[in-house]
């Protein structure tokens, strides 16, 4: 139970017990007085009628806050338990293949320099794969605890993000750019392509089987976009508030084909947050999803 849930039930609770005990004090002096003046003692039911309504309503409110703080509870729960499952399986997943390929290498003696040097490049980018992982639990932990510094520095976006993307891209799939050139705005480079790349991981796992994924960079009004679109299945409507918690991910943990731990959309939302920034998503025109980074020009 949260702090502040806490903190409320408390005091709830120990309104009760007052509101009890002083209602039991009127009931005694009431029964006393009830021979003697009628109109007095109508005044006093009157005034416990009105307090005990009071005490009612705000019983019926302390009640609904705590069963909306266990509901929430247990919503974190659930998604604590799917977490630990994609966890599990994204860390044995690489280890295995890793393990798969040295054991090829010391085994098959003969093999060719090329199948050597393919077999090496898949146990690297496992490996690189593990490691955004771990990156991202490590970012993520450091959020929770207040432990991430921010580095701003000016920084020409559209060079930043082409630079980002084309590194991405060599391992992916291409991307389609739109930047517009001459935005240079005072920014961290490690939230920038922290949210860049997990916005194109996300877009490449849920894009189909040949996704297309545009980039793009523009200003509006007072805030500088980055924008990221796919053509792929898009978030369900009853997802699209919750997409940005901690954990979320859509479908059964058990049957689900896509890899993630939750964390990614969760991270960039909290870097851009403390960046001054914000992150929104909408369904992209016709098909797919439309992720849509602001940031203020004045940092």
């Amino acid at each position: 139970m949260k702090r502040q849930t806490a903190i409320f039930f408390y005091v709830l609770s120990a309104y009760v017990v007052l509101q009890f005990a002083w209602w039991g004090y009127h009931l005694i002096e009431l029964s006393q007085e009830l021979a003697e003046d009628g109109s007095t003692s109508n005044q006093r039911v009157l005034m416990i009628v009105g307090e005990g309504s009071v005490f009612f309503l705000i019983l019926l409110l302390g009640l609904w806050k705590i069963r909306s703080s266990i509901q929430k509870d247990i919503k974190l729960s659930q998604r604590q338990s799917n977490f630990l499952l994609s966890v599990t399986h994204e860390l044995k997943t690489p280890l295995a293949s890793n393990k798969l390929y040295l054991q090829t290498l010391l085994k098959r003696e003969n093999l060719k320099r090329d199948q050597q040097e393919e077999l090496l490049e898949q146990a690297i980018t496992e490996n690189k794969r593990l490691e955004g992982m771990i990156e991202n639990i490590l970012t993520a932990t450091r959020i929770e605890n207040h432990r991430l510094e921010l580095n701003f520095e000016n920084v020409a976006l559209d060079n930043e993000i082409k630079r980002i993307v084309e590194t991405w891209s060599r391992e992916r799939t291409a991307v389609q750019l739109n930047l517009q050139e001459g935005i240079v705005l005072r920014v961290d480079p490690f939230v920038i392509e922290v949210a860049v790349v997990n916005l194109l991981e996300n877009a490449f796992k849920y894009g189909g089987d040949n996704p297309t994924i545009e980039v793009y960079l523009t200003k509006e009004n007072d805030q500088t976009i980055i924008g990221i679109k796919d053509q792929g299945i898009g978030i369900p409507l009853k997802f699209k508030d919750s997409i940005f918690d901690k954990f979320v991910r859509i479908g059964n943990e058990e049957t689900r084909t896509q890899k993630g731990t939750g964390l990614g959309l969760y991270i960039v939302k909290e870097l851009l947050k403390i960046h001054g920034g914000s992150i929104s998503y909408s369904h992209n025109e016709p098909r797919g999803s439309h992720f849509k980074i602001s940031l203020p020009h004045a940092q």
